[in-house]
């Protein structure tokens, strides 16, 4: 959802509710952000800096070392035990940046330190992202001895001017021999592509997409490449394909993808039966989830609210500040008017939409608090009822903003 659209609009619900009050608490999940890639891609506008030769992070006045912040990392999770004493953690996520930069041992030490003080979900999902061209096979094998059992590859495209065009450090070739590598260690293995690249076309983007389906994937994130502010691309735009030939590449891929077996789950991803990714599943019925590392978030669910944390974002800010005791920067509760556009975001994201009493639990709210606008989405063509499910209709999937401001009112 574009920003100024979640800064102009705040939900509608029954004015003056208090505070709610949860009886359960959600699922929780566990992300860990590494703030290091090789070089930034001008589209990416993730907390990520780039690495020097000597294989340490280069920020504007530190140099940090990968044993520095692995430390850092868990004197960060000592710190927020007491917000989730007693609960299970359901899957883990090392994103990036590219984690795949840090070495197999580091990776160990890091998931031997987790499980030593959370308790975590016999065979719990465990995620970490990797880039062609920061990797051989003798990493992908001490990642998967280490734990990790499931590998998504930051693939984007398989042509090189494509490649090229998105600043990415690999190549067509790069991409596939990492795919095979990946796939001789993880079983689990998801690929990430965009689409909409700068002077692509519908043949070009769905060749792309056979390609992927050529290593029989367990799973597929396939993104419209868009322009974010603070980015390299925001300062110099790339002429993209006009908005109609990308919704076009968007219908041919959800097409390819159908008849090849993958369901279609969410708004960009896709898998094989029973192969979704159980940790992005969580945000998308707005569960919890504790978030360490330079700039990380998090949201949590206690008693009597949904506490938001922000971990400082510069590498050298969030060592200097975990060792102060200090490693969260920001931190909001969300209040009671908040809570059921906050669920939107994420629960309209999915094709099936969600059940009427994951609403009332993950908001404590009744649902009648925004029947009016459920009625009126209804009316619009937007969304759809299916006995105790909400569910987007496909042409509230196609606008998804226009369905998500039917839950907002102007903050004037």
């Amino acid at each position: 959802m574009p920003g100024e659209l979640a800064r102009a609009f705040i939900p509608l619900v029954a004015a003056g509710h208090g505070q709610p009050e949860f009886r359960r608490v959600p699922p929780l999940s566990l992300y860990v952000h590494v703030p290091w890639c090789v070089r930034k891609c001008p589209y990416c506008d993730f907390n990520s800096h780039a690495l020097t030769a000597a294989g340490t992070t280069a920020t504007a006045s530190a140099t940090i070392p990968q044993g520095d912040y692995l430390t850092a990392l868990i004197a960060d999770l000592e710190s927020a035990l007491p917000l989730v004493w007693g609960r299970r953690v359901d899957s883990i996520f090392i994103g990036g940046g590219t984690p795949s930069l840090l070495s197999g041992e580091v990776v160990d030490q890091l998931l031997a330190a987790l499980r030593s003080r959370l308790p975590l979900l016999p065979g719990a999902e465990i995620t970490l992202e990797a880039n062609p061209g920061t990797i051989e096979s003798g990493r992908f094998a001490a990642f998967r001895a280490a734990g990790v059992n499931r590998l998504s590859l930051g693939i984007q495209s398989f042509s090189r001017p494509h490649l090229q065009a998105l600043g990415r450090i690999h190549d067509e070739r790069q991409a596939r021999q990492a795919i095979a590598m990946a796939a001789r260690h993880f079983d689990n293995l998801n690929l990430d592509l965009m689409y909409g690249l700068p002077g692509q076309n519908l043949e070009q983007a769905l060749a792309d997409i056979d390609t992927a389906l050529s290593f029989a994937p367990a799973h597929l994130s396939c993104y419209q490449l868009t322009i974010e502010a603070n980015t390299a691309f925001a300062a110099r735009p790339p002429a993209l394909p006009e908005p109609d030939l990308c919704a076009d590449m968007q219908d041919a891929i959800e097409a390819r993808l159908a008849a090849a077996g993958y369901q279609h789950y969410e708004t960009s991803a896709f898998a094989q039966p029973g192969r979704q990714c159980r940790h992005n599943l969580n945000y998308w019925h707005f569960g919890d989830y504790l978030g360490i590392g330079a700039g990380a978030h998090g949201k949590l669910t206690l008693h009597d609210r949904v506490l938001r944390q922000l971990r400082w974002k510069r590498p050298e800010q969030y060592l200097a500040q975990v060792a102060a005791g200090t490693p969260v920067q920001h931190e909001s509760s969300v209040t009671a008017t908040d809570l059921p556009f906050e669920f939107m975001l994420n629960a309209l994201r999915l094709i099936e939409g969600f059940d009427e009493q994951l609403f009332e639990s993950r908001c404590a709210l009744p649902l009648r608090h925004i029947q009016p606008q459920l009625l009126q989405a209804e009316r619009d063509g937007l969304l759809e009822r299916r006995g105790q499910r909400i569910v987007p209709t496909e042409h509230g999937r196609r606008f998804l903003n226009r369905l998500l401001e039917r839950f907002l009112v102007d903050r004037d």
